[in-house]
């Protein structure tokens, strides 16, 4: 019984290690609301103080949109260093507040959510963050910078009495390519503030306008 107690609390620990991104292992993307039908993959890179010790990501995501609001579905498999691998869905929705086709700034508004398991522990990852992104334009292809500083909400729980929530400041930010065919590239960065403790993503990611 009370390695079983030690057990349980040494997860609830575990669980207020805060988790950077949208969903396991890669970074909240807030680069502006999708217009039509896309979809991407991406591989993530954690660092030591992210969830498990560090680890890799691979995920796939899907998007669709009307350009001032679109919706996200995502997926993630996070392989941390300690522990077995973890998978987790999610989803988002974005609302541009300022910009558009002929504005090169854009600034959105977004919502997520994502749930996982380790072990017994079920955790429920909600960021709130604010999108601030640009677009410089090329003859063969457009660059587009952008950041968004949010608000992390991660809940734990074991059972209906065993449950921690954490709130912590997290922001990401990224360059998207562009090209005329739909093909597009990312790279982006996830940090999250944490008492002290600073994890972080870096993630490469290929998109495709379909």
């Amino acid at each position: 019984m009370i390695r079983r107690a030690l057990l349980t609390l040494g997860m609830l620990a575990c669980a207020t290690a805060p988790a950077a991104a949208q969903v396991l292992g890669l970074p909240v993307i807030n680069n502006g609301a999708p217009t039509g039908i896309s979809i991407g993959a991406e591989v993530g890179f954690a660092s030591d103080a992210y969830f498990g010790g560090g680890g890799n990501a691979i995920g796939a995501h899907a998007s669709v949109g009307l350009g001032f609001f679109g919706v996200t579905a995502a997926i993630s498999r996070y392989a941390p260093k300690s522990g077995d691998p973890v998978w987790a869905p999610g989803a988002s929705a974005t609302l541009r507040l300022l910009g558009g086709p002929l504005v090169p700034f854009r600034i959105t508004m977004q919502a997520g959510a994502s749930r996982w398991t380790v072990g017994d522990v079920q955790f429920t990852h909600v960021p709130l963050s604010i999108g601030l992104a640009a677009t410089i334009p090329n003859p063969a292809f457009a660059i587009k910078p952008w950041i968004a500083p949010r608000i992390d909400y991660l809940h734990s729980s074991l059972t209906s009495i065993l449950n921690t929530s954490d709130v912590h400041f997290g922001i990401s930010g990224g360059i998207d390519v562009a090209l005329l065919n739909g093909l597009s590239i990312r790279g982006a960065y996830d940090r999250t503030s944490n008492d002290g403790a600073h994890p972080s993503i870096f993630s490469l990611g290929l998109g495709f306008a379909l």
